[in-house]
């Protein structure tokens, strides 16, 4: 997820029961470059399983996120939020 009120750089937060961490999304000449992975401040780190789920979603997904963050954050456009329901592969 990204808060509404976020900042650069692209980022999104990964949460489960209280403990969350954070995906950054380096983006070079309009493409994904990498993806990076760090704590957040003042919040239980998650699980290293949860972690590893967070990060693969977030890397699977980076385009994705991505757009939607220009989408709602540049374009001013609304975006639905999106519920996983099955297990990523």
């Amino acid at each position: 997820m990204f808060h509404a009120n976020e900042h650069e750089p692209v980022h999104v937060h990964g949460k489960c029961q209280g403990r969350e961490c954070r995906a950054r999304i380096e983006v070079q000449d309009g493409k994904v470059a990498g993806v990076s992975y760090s704590r957040v401040r003042g919040r239980a780190e998650l699980a290293p399983a949860e972690r590893r789920l967070s990060e693969a979603l977030a890397s699977i997904r980076a385009e994705e996120i991505v757009q939607r963050w220009i989408d709602f954050f540049v374009l001013n456009r609304p975006i639905v939020p999106q519920r996983i329901h099955r297990r990523l592969r």
